[in-house]
């Protein structure tokens, strides 16, 4: 295992870190966590040298960090340092900061949490948790040895994020969805730098978009395929983001045995600047054939919102988009039938609003016709002249 600086602090972290969120699971139901199993899983990263694990208050439908709390028994909590995550979404008074964190170390079954974020922050979540006087609040939890350092997960857009940074000189890291395709995506690549410059450790989340990066459709396995190295594309992936100096830790959620042995393996070669000018021009290439692959070139501008009829049209896109890109049809039709009834494309009423606002000059109306076809109504994707 390789070690990395992890901000301002004398520590290293494993270039690798365990995200508990997707441990395997029993019947199908993500509540119940196969625990043996799960256990090895977390015992063998540990002992590989595994030495950052990340959980949160909503894991495994609340019961991750119980089962966390378990599997560290036996000194394997002396091994590592912790991190979980204060629920914001639940918290409506001040006196819910102190509730949730005494419940979760105890079912973490620990005195004190090594990193404590704060989940999920958002353009809409910050103000309300900030308010509230949740940075006061830290800095009496570290006071009194209940928390070590403060943190804050986060999804929204890079404005938002850089609002945060500069709101506090007391955040120690941050945590940020970052891959080779999310390069402008949330934070970004100006995210992971300026959190970085301005000395924070920068965890890295869904470093494969879910596992999707795994898993490539056959144009962009040709790709990699024709590399002079052979490597798997989650290898690939990894490296890439190893190979940046800002990156501080790459969490994996792992969910089978094979995940935790490849990873490990991989991050034997967590080296930053190790990949080579065509290795990184071959990930540029990747990249531009899922973009190639994409059915609606949407960036989620939102300029056509609000939609007078409701309809989420950016949030449509995403999930055909996806669905085609990374071959998850079928979870992309199970996650539209989750999207309120009032929000799907077949409530478009054709106004064309949309279009005269639309900076990419998209025929939305043909398109989300499309989406209900393919995601609503379980039609194939086929390529096609939209406009």
């Amino acid at each position: 295992m390789r070690y990395r600086r992890f901000g301002k602090l004398d520590w290293q972290a494993s270039a690798l870190g365990f995200g508990c969120m997707r441990f395997p699971t029993l019947d199908g139901d993500y509540a119940k966590i196969a625990e043996p199993e799960a256990t090895r899983m977390l015992h063998l990263a540990i002992e590989h040298g595994v030495n950052y694990l990340d959980t949160a208050y909503p894991y495994h439908g609340g019961n991750g960090e119980l089962f966390v709390g378990r599997a560290l028994k036996n000194d394997y909590r002396k091994r590592v340092r912790l991190a979980t995550k204060m629920p914001c979404w639940l918290v409506k008074t001040a006196a819910d900061f102190d509730k949730y964190l005494n419940e979760q170390l105890g079912k973490l079954q620990t005195d004190h949490i090594d990193f404590y974020l704060l989940h999920a922050l958002s353009g809409e979540r910050w103000p309300q948790v900030r308010d509230l006087g949740v940075l006061e609040w830290a800095e009496r939890a570290i006071a009194d040895g209940r928390i070590g350092h403060i943190g804050f997960s986060f999804h929204d857009k890079y404005a938002v994020f850089q609002e945060i940074i500069d709101a506090y000189d007391g955040w120690t890291f941050c945590q940020i969805q970052y891959n080779y395709m999310d390069v402008k995506e949330q934070a970004g690549i100006r995210g992971l730098q300026y959190a970085a410059a301005r000395g924070l450790a920068v965890v890295i989340m869904e470093p494969l978009l879910g596992g999707r990066l795994a898993n490539p459709p056959e144009a962009v396995q040709e790709i990699w395929d024709a590399a002079p190295t052979r490597r798997a594309p989650a290898d690939w992936g990894l490296r890439w983001l190893w190979n940046q100096a800002e990156v501080s830790v790459v969490l994996s959620g792992m969910s089978a045995m094979q995940h935790v042995t490849e990873n490990i393996a991989s991050a034997e070669n967590a080296r930053i600047n190790s990949l080579t000018e065509p290795e990184l021009a071959l990930i540029d290439r990747v990249r531009t054939k899922y973009q190639e692959i994409c059915p609606v070139p949407c960036t989620r501008c939102e300029y056509c919102l609000p939609c007078p009829n409701e309809v989420n049209i950016p949030r449509l896109f995403e999930l055909l988009n996806h669905g085609v890109m990374y071959n998850e049809l079928e979870r992309a039709r199970k996650q539209y039938q989750e999207l309120p009834e009032t929000t799907r494309a077949d409530m478009c009423i054709q106004c064309l609003q949309c279009e005269s606002l639309c900076p990419q000059g998209i025929p939305i109306s043909e398109w989300l016709v499309r989406v209900d076809e393919i995601l609503g109504q379980g039609q194939p994707y086929e390529l096609r002249a939209t406009g």
